[in-house]
């Protein structure tokens, strides 16, 4: 279970290694950088609202502890010393919570102060981390294309391989089909195949009288190269054979008379 577990981490590693683009990547990185610095914004927005709230009720407490001490002074110029008490008390009162809205409000401002200070620091991490980004990416891009073209002019490539090997098939079918058809054409020309396209069956004849006159044209060749007379045709023998034939026939019918006149 250990080795299978390694193995399909190890595989999975690869295919993600494979599938992974440096480029989105890092724009993934820059856009979340990009709303965390929203949210602290977002953030300090909010602090400052509450700080500004505070500020307005510390501002209305204040108008109630001025209007609780003129009523007190009033009522004592009107001799109504128990009135000016119960002002009093509730100006005691309202200071006491305006104390708490002065300490809340110099805590609220303290965050304001940190987030603000934080926010700046961020924004020029992301203005660095944004600069650096687009330079690594076009190094990556001219890096990427310069090894494309390496290796489309080594024909290293996938798709050049391909290329390369659909060249080398084409090639190969050609040549292939260039020696059938010299090979079908000595097979025709010597007889061991008949040409379709000939339906006239002389043509046989005609190749073998050629191949006569062929071996007739060699012995005369040889004949004469020895020094010795070329045999006779056929043709001649036959024609000798003829006069001899008629000769006699010619003698028998010239009579001895005609002869003498003769």
């Amino acid at each position: 279970m250990k080795r299978m577990s390694l193995i399909f981490r190890s595989k999975a590693n690869s295919a993600m290694d494979r599938a992974e683009d440096p480029r989105e990547t890092l724009d993934y990185s820059y856009q979340r950088q990009t709303e965390l610095l929203t949210k602290v914004r977002r953030g300090v927005a909010d602090v400052a609202t509450s700080r500004k709230r505070v500020e307005l009720q510390m501002n209305q407490l204040q108008q109630q502890v001025d209007k609780l001490q003129a009523q007190a002074e009033k009522a004592l110029g009107m001799d109504r010393e128990d009135l000016a008490r119960e002002a009093l008390t509730r100006k005691s009162a309202v200071v006491g919570q305006v104390e708490d809205l002065r300490v809340q409000h110099a805590n609220l401002q303290g965050e304001e102060e940190k987030l603000v200070l934080a926010q700046q620091r961020l924004q020029a991490k992301v203005e660095s981390f944004r600069t650096r980004k687009e330079t690594i990416k076009a190094n990556y891009t001219a890096a990427e294309a310069q090894t494309r073209i390496g290796e489309a002019m080594s024909g290293i490539g996938e798709e050049m391989g391909d290329v390369g090997m659909a060249i080398q098939r084409a090639e190969d079918k050609t040549a292939t089909m260039q020696a059938r058809a010299g090979a079908i054409d000595e097979l025709i020309a010597s007889g061991a195949l008949d040409d379709a396209s000939s339906t006239n069956r002389g043509d046989d004849i005609a190749r073998e009288l050629e191949q006569m006159s062929s071996q007739s044209d060699v012995e005369l060749e040889l004949a004469r190269l020895k020094g010795v007379s070329a045999p006779q045709q056929p043709e001649a023998l036959n024609q000798g054979t003829g006069d001899d034939v008629l000769a006699p026939e010619a003698e028998r019918s010239t009579e001895p008379g005609q002869e003498g006149r003769s």
